[in-house]
């Protein structure tokens, strides 16, 4: 107890606080406290003899003698409530304990005594103090250090399997599953049948600097895999990586593979498996055994403790999970298109030699430009090096040589004039294989590009009037000579006069073309 009456009699005397101190073993604050109550109560040596220190306390401190009974006793259910929510900790909830005394004129509990209350009330009542954790406010992700495995049917051989375990710091409930990878699917997998297996989603997730999570660790700026950081966007919850080489940063994570390794790795290391989903069913098994094992220093167990205390401050799945995609980069090459695992996507042509990123999913192919969206294909299935190729990516040329096609050279001849329709009708019906008169169609339109459209319509009218089936090699002729530049004329030639020839089997120059 303070030694009250020896404080007053040596502050009489003239001492200097620091003096009293030592003297009496109270630190300044003290000896100044009890220096400025005795001057306000105008109690000053000397004193009656028969006044003790416990009368001095009475008079001078008389909240520090009256019993905690006359106290307002703190609303620790209230408090464990308030806790859940963010930003909200034991030194606010005590200051609006304190206000609220003073305003009903009741003596509240000091600070230590009040977190005292509290504590004694959660150790006894609660699976969990909300201290130092929030109910849904973290996941702590890792892969576990030790690995199982399962043996392939043909050879014999043992195939590993590598551990995922998650916990919840607050109630410490975790999730286990096995994968035969620890790729950036298996990871962001991983953490889509968390959320499912949790029901909810918390409002932010600390793993390891893992490559597949984050491609370069940070203390301030980590850069996180884009995969992983789309996944985190569509759950509306925040990636917050550890900071290298500092576990105690996912704590429950690391102390949970801890417990896991023994609890069910372990425990299972006598069971032989020949398939990953028997290993689940086996780990699942095992996960349900350890999450609802009873917690030795208090109550209920680490199920009992998320059901009852974590589970509702979990935002709520979204109306469809994620669907899983991976990201690449690559430059498109000169005949704009992309290569994703061995099919050929285009990309609009004004993108040739620039770097893009690929996002792939289970079904579409989509290309991006610093963010934006240039290209979207539906993804390839089947034999190797196929090629998908939309119209509109395509420069002018190439994409008229795509629609260069019967219907297309009979369009162009209709608007160029009717000899030049019945031209290339006509050199259609001329060939057996249309490519090779398509061929013969585009070395007349070259023509139209080289001498006018005017011209060739001639050239076509004067090959008609020497045949029904003019050739592209008739037109260039004309052309060439520039008969399609001379007047169209029609001679009539009158009907020769047919002497009788007595010699009926005579063939005159007639026959043979000459003349008389």
């Amino acid at each position: 107890m303070i030694k009250y009456r020896e404080i007053l009699r040596l502050h009489a005397q003239g001492i200097s606080q620091r003096g009293i101190a030592s003297s009496t073993s109270n630190s300044r604050t003290t000896i100044r406290e009890v220096v400025k109550r005795s001057e306000e109560r105008n109690t000053k040596w000397p004193l009656d003899e028969g006044v003790t220190d416990q009368d001095l306390q009475e008079l001078l401190f008389p909240e520090k003698h009256a019993s905690f009974d006359f106290r307002k006793k703190p609303d620790c259910e209230y408090i464990h409530k308030e806790l859940a929510k963010p930003g909200v900790n034991l030194t606010l909830l005590w200051e609006e304990y304190s206000l609220n005394c003073q305003s009903n004129e009741e003596i509240p509990y000091s600070y230590r005594q009040f977190c005292r209350v509290y504590h004694d009330y959660a150790r006894k009542t609660k699976a969990t103090m909300r201290i130092k954790r929030k109910p849904g406010e973290l996941l702590e992700v890792d892969w576990a250090g030790k690995t199982m495995s399962i043996k392939d049917e043909l050879t014999g051989e043992n195939i590993p399997v590598y551990i995922f375990v998650s916990a919840l710091p607050c109630s410490q409930y975790a999730y286990v599953e096995g994968f035969l990878s620890m790729n950036a699917e298996s990871w962001i997998s991983a953490h889509i049948h968390a959320f499912q297996f949790y029901r909810g989603v918390p409002r932010v997730i600390v793993p390891d600097n893992l490559k597949t999570g984050v491609v370069k660790a940070s203390k301030y700026e980590p850069i996180i895999h884009k995969g992983y950081q789309e996944m985190a966007e569509h759950y509306h919850t925040t990636i917050v990586p550890a900071r290298v080489r500092h576990p105690k940063d996912k704590a429950s994570a690391e102390s949970t593979v801890g417990h896991i390794s023994t609890w069910i790795i372990a425990s299972l290391r006598n069971q032989e498996f020949f398939s990953l989903k028997e290993l689940n069913d086996a780990v699942k098994g095992k996960l349900a055994e350890f999450n609802n094992k009873p917690f030795q220093k208090k109550q209920g167990s680490r199920h009992t403790a998320f059901k009852e205390e974590e589970h509702f401050a979990l935002t709520p799945l979204p109306a469809a999970s994620y669907e899983i995609a991976t990201w690449q980069v690559a430059t498109v090459q000169y005949d704009y298109h992309i290569e994703v695992d061995k099919m050929f996507y285009s990309v609009p042509y004004d993108y040739v030699k620039y770097v893009v990123d690929i996002r792939v999913n289970r079904s579409i192919v989509e290309v991006f430009y610093k963010g934006l969206r240039i290209a979207s294909h539906k993804k390839i299935k089947g034999r190797l090096g196929q090629f998908e190729t939309l119209p509109e990516h395509m420069p002018k040329e190439h994409k008229q040589y795509i629609d260069f096609d019967t219907s297309y050279v009979r369009q162009w001849g209709e608007k160029a004039g009717p000899n030049m329709l019945i031209t290339i009708n006509s050199i259609l019906a001329s060939y057996r294989v249309e490519k090779q008169a398509l061929k013969s169609c585009l070395g007349l339109i070259k023509l139209a590009d080289q001498h006018s459209v005017d011209r060739v319509e001639k050239a076509c009218e004067r090959a008609l009037m020497y045949t029904t089936r003019p050739t592209l090699t008739s037109i260039k002729t004309i052309l060439k000579n520039g008969q399609d530049k001379l007047p169209v004329t029609l001679e009539k030639e009158s009907p020769k006069e047919v002497k009788p020839n007595p010699y009926g089997f005579t063939r005159g120059a007639e026959y043979y073309g000459g003349k008389k």
